[in-house]
């Protein structure tokens, strides 16, 4: 049998394939009752793939994760990646890691990328701040900036910002998860140490002042909206008035704590009780929340969660993204007087990959897979999980 391979489609057919993918976006779009709502990384989703991507231009004998062939035999990035989105938010590191996995082997993939930078960039402020899911991204924002001088030795190593990456998509895909009825997805078209005394073991809290502080924010945002939303007496049987007002204590004295961590200046002993405590204090703010009357769900609290954020018409298939248990890392950092210390600290394990679209996961079914038979971790976390 001979096979005759299908010409590739002209310039007119690629613009048309764009038409139509732009007039599909704006049909959707309206007024509904209690219709789904846009969102920018759904945005960005529907934007980096084909046809805006154009065909696949890397070598033959590699498939890249969002490698995909149409029914018309055209090689097209039908799939996104949760590093297109931390990308196109300023990590560099994670446009580095679409790179180096080939995942940006497409023609128009490049130009595509610099012109929705060139949109998110241009993001009025006041937008990051119009409701809770944009201000939770841009608290994620602050983990993806390249850390310099004047942080800590291991927080400008490549290992670091690759656990900062993971732990930034993990973040998002609970939001996804907790959003999920209400954003909308995105879809590809189908085609067809020093000497001296010996120091004290001491806690110490990763210095990102900007993250706690917008983390507050959002805090502070969300017990507003609260407050306008429930009576009294809904607030009060819930108890989560209290929870935030104890959640945004504790990161106020982060912000305190990071700054003093990045003057290298010593903590009192008030601060490193603090550290060892607090951990505690979150764990009893849940523990209040599950045993008030408010019906609210335990699942809501555990770390094992999973949402399908985009479906491809060509495979068939949607892409899934996951958070796992949570790990152990390790770090050497350095306290006041140059004294190097060792610690031991959670971090969350972050999954990616594809499912059938008519076997879509459920949290439950998400759980099970983890017990017996788990994704394989992204490639790109080996530089700092073994």
């Amino acid at each position: 049998m001979v096979v005759v391979p299908k010409p590739p489609l002209t310039d007119e057919q690629i613009n048309e394939l764009k038409k139509q993918a732009d007039q599909l976006l704006a049909n959707t779009k309206g007024f509904r009752m209690m219709g789904q709502r846009f969102v920018v990384d759904s945005y960005l989703f529907s934007k980096i793939v084909s046809p805006y991507s154009g065909e696949y231009t890397g070598p033959a004998n590699k498939e890249p994760f969002t490698y995909v062939v149409t029914e018309m035999g055209r090689k097209v990035r039908g799939f996104p990646r949760g590093l297109d989105i931390m990308a196109l938010f300023g990590s560099e590191r994670a446009q580095q890691v679409i790179k180096n996995l080939g995942d940006a082997d497409y023609s128009d993939y490049q130009s595509q990328f610099d012109n929705l930078k060139k949109e998110v960039d241009a993001i009025p402020q006041d937008n990051w701040h119009q409701n809770l899911y944009w201000n939770w991204l841009y608290v994620l924002k602050t983990l993806i900036a390249k850390f310099g001088a004047g942080y800590p030795s291991f927080m400008q190593t490549t290992a670091w910002q690759d656990k900062e990456l993971n732990t930034a998509l993990a973040s998002w895909s609970e939001l996804r998860h907790d959003t999920i009825l209400y954003a909308k997805q995105s879809y590809t078209m189908a085609e067809r140490g020093g000497g001296g005394e010996e120091p004290k073991i001491v806690g110490y809290v990763e210095p990102v002042p900007l993250f706690y502080a917008r983390l507050l924010d959002l805090t502070n945002m969300t017990k507003k909206g609260l407050t306008n939303l429930l009576s009294q007496d809904e607030w009060n049987k819930i108890g989560v008035g209290d929870a935030m007002d104890q959640f945004g204590t504790i990161l106020s004295r982060l912000v305190d704590i990071s700054k003093t961590e990045l003057e290298n200046r010593e903590l009192t002993d008030d601060d490193y009780n603090f550290i060892k405590y607090f951990g505690g204090s979150l764990q009893s703010m849940s523990s209040r929340l599950l045993a008030s009357e408010g019906n609210i769900d335990p699942d809501m609290f555990k770390p094992t969660l999973i949402a399908d954020v985009h479906t491809d018409g060509n495979t068939k298939k949607v892409l899934e993204e996951g958070t796992g248990y949570i790990r152990p890392i390790i770090v050497a950092y350095k306290l006041p007087k140059n004294y190097i210390l060792v610690g031991v600290g959670p971090v969350f394990s972050y999954y990616e990959f594809k499912q059938p679209m008519d076997d879509r996961l459920t949290d439950e079914k998400w759980r099970s897979m983890l017990q017996t038979n788990p994704p394989t971790d992204p490639e790109w976390i080996k530089s700092f999980s073994e």
